[in-house]
């Protein structure tokens, strides 16, 4: 790690291991690409992706990625402090209603926003209760010195969840509600902030730099996502990641593309195991892949 990097994390009081975790993908950035796998925990074992992957490739990615959706707030804690003490990275999403609860209610809760954001309201006392419970989840984290690729509010720009409903300014005050609270109310200085857009990456729905520390984009189409990335650059000159996929294209597409994204993250079960073996294969050990076991001693743990 070199310590001179162009990128700031937005939070400048991040404690020392997350300048480090950050620092070490800026680094990486359009070089090499860290291998990311999202869990699922109903597919017989929370392991069932990771066990997939090592028995296809040798290899176990680097980051894992985890979900608190369904109150799965101390199963997400006690996997997130498991894999840090095997090396590894950890990025977590939500999938809730204004209410804690689960995916469909991600989709099917359409609240009023006013009354989301003015103090007093039973919406807004739900929304607040709701996050508290995600926030100390972090500071149980904070505390096991685990840092958190924290990635709320997923595909706002498809507008399909109901943070995006409310149309692009509802959802900067209310990634900016989040940002500040978590910081400056619960003192997470263990997060980096990863900005996740769909495929679209519409404009005008960019919080701004002093909110965010990373910015990604999603697709299934089975490609490098060279669309999303060139427009994520015209947004700001921040890393950026390739936060959810399906079938993994070769590392070679993503460098002829010019779309050497900071992570890659395959999604859960079906769509992991929609990858070609010797695909898959071929990218866990392709060198300019950073795999759990090329992470460097002690930069997460």
């Amino acid at each position: 790690m070199n310590g001179n990097n162009k990128y700031t994390l937005s939070n400048p009081g991040s404690n020392e291991r997350t300048r480090r975790i950050f620092e070490y993908i800026c680094d990486n950035f359009g070089t090499n690409i860290i291998a990311a796998q999202q869990e699922s925990i109903w597919a017989g074992s929370p392991e069932y992706e990771m066990d997939h992957i090592l028995k296809v490739t040798g290899k176990l990615p680097a980051m894992r990625g985890l979900d608190f959706k369904a109150n799965d707030f101390d199963g997400v804690v006690m996997r997130s402090i498991e894999w840090t003490k095997r090396g590894g990275l950890v990025t977590i999403c939500w999938h809730t209603g204004v209410a804690i609860s689960d995916y469909p209610e991600s989709k099917e809760d359409d609240p009023d926003f006013e009354r989301l954001f003015t103090e007093g309201t039973a919406e807004n006392t739900t929304l607040m209760s709701s996050w508290d419970r995600a926030a100390r989840a972090l500071q149980d984290l904070r505390r096991a010195n685990v840092t958190v690729l924290w990635r709320p509010f997923h595909e706002f720009d498809g507008q399909w969840f109901w943070w995006g409903k409310g149309g692009s300014e509802n959802f900067k005050r209310l990634w900016k509600l989040m940002y500040d609270k978590f910081k400056n109310e619960y003192k997470l200085d263990n997060l980096i902030w990863v900005l996740g857009y769909a495929d679209f990456v519409k404009d005008g729905w960019y919080p701004g730099d002093e909110y965010c520390d990373i910015i990604g984009s999603d697709t299934y189409d089975n490609s490098t996502h060279k669309a999303g990335w060139e427009l994520l650059k015209k947004l700001t000159g921040k890393p950026m990641a390739f936060h959810e996929c399906g079938n993994v294209p070769p590392v070679g597409d993503f460098v002829r593309d010019g779309a050497v994204w900071a992570w890659f993250m395959t999604w859960h079960t079906q769509y992991l195991m929609a990858n070609n073996n010797d695909t898959l294969s071929g990218v866990y050990n392709d060198p300019r892949v950073i795999t759990l076991d090329k992470l460097p001693a002690g930069l997460v743990n």
